[in-house]
């Protein structure tokens, strides 16, 4: 099963039931008022065919605030430059098939050399296409009235709805200026900007992540206090232990069993493993070997693992 999850990208993402929800209410409301105005303007038909772009924009914008892909000008640019180049292959191309296909291939080309890429231009451009006649009739107009206009109206509700949540900001360079001073006085081991570029150049694809969400990630992990290293005697049963790797080698193991006598570090303790590698499976060691393999101790939250600081015994 852990293989099926792997081919498919299938991963439990740390975000709360809280934060879920708030990325659900902002799209709701921003997607409402599109439709109405959208309605209002080419009908309920073709607005439809338009809105379902601004849909997927709604998925960045207030569930992935932070991402590069959500960030203002990739939104606008996004679908204003897409629009204008489905609206040139619709009005030059007679062979919708391949008027539609075109217009999506130079938008993604277009908006990689512009800095603006925002997946959902690629569908604004085939909507342009493919919207049927009422679309056909606005021409270049489609591309202020309704895209301009449902593009300004999502980006109005990402800055005021995400404003009301400091964790969420929108546009990503506003941020707490107290964190981004605190952040400053961190030690970030000689990291400068010219290295994240080198290293995204080493990639060579685009990667939805942006540099101030990296270092901050970063100092996190590195300003986070270190727990005190595990002692033989701090083993006890019920307790849960990582291994702290990474990828496939990494691993969770619960000890179900363990004799009374708790200062023997040749003391045999019975485990489960329960996460990671070699999950479902059980075994034996000495406390020794135990602590030799685990690095910390963790706790589940929802469907994560976390480190937790301090230690308990048996």
């Amino acid at each position: 099963m852990k293989i099926l999850y792997k081919i498919i990208g299938l991963s439990n993402t740390p975000v709360s039931h809280i934060e879920k929800i708030i990325s659900a209410i902002g799209g709701f409301l921003a997607i409402l008022s599109i439709l109405i105005i959208s309605q209002w303007l080419v009908g309920a038909y073709a607005a439809a065919i338009i809105v379902a772009s601004m849909g997927a924009s709604a998925v960045l914008l207030f569930a992935v605030p932070h991402g590069p892909l959500s960030q203002p000008w990739p939104v606008l640019g996004g679908h204003v430059i897409s629009a204008l180049i489905g609206i040139t292959c619709a009005q030059f191309i007679s062979n919708e098939i391949f008027a539609a296909s075109l217009a999506v291939g130079i938008a993604i080309a277009a908006m990689y050399y512009l800095q603006c890429i925002h997946p959902p231009g690629g569908a604004t451009a085939l909507s342009a296409v493919m919207g049927g006649e009422s679309i056909h009739a606005l021409g270049y107009q489609y591309a202020v009235t309704p895209v301009l206009l449902n593009v300004l109206i999502i980006l109005f509700f990402g800055v005021l709805f995400n404003a009301f949540f400091h964790w969420r900001r929108y546009p990503a360079f506003w941020f707490d200026k107290k964190t981004e001073k605190e952040a400053s006085n961190k030690v970030r081991a000689n990291i400068t900007h010219e290295d994240f570029v080198y290293a995204l150049t080493e990639i060579d694809s685009f990667i939805d992540v942006n540099e101030q969400d990296l270092l901050h990630i970063y100092e996190l992990v590195m300003g986070k206090p270190q727990a005190h290293a595990l002692k033989p005697e701090n083993l006890f049963v019920g307790g849960y232990y990582s291994n702290g790797q990474y990828g496939n080698d990494w691993a969770v193991r619960q000890i179900v069993d363990s004799p009374e006598n708790k200062r023997q570090a040749d003391d045999i303790v019975i485990y489960k493993i329960v996460a990671g590698h070699g999950r479902r499976s059980s075994a034996y060691s000495s406390r020794n070997d135990f602590l030799r393999w685990a690095k910390h101790q963790v706790i589940r939250e929802e469907d994560n693992w976390k480190r937790i600081d301090g230690s308990h015994s048996i």
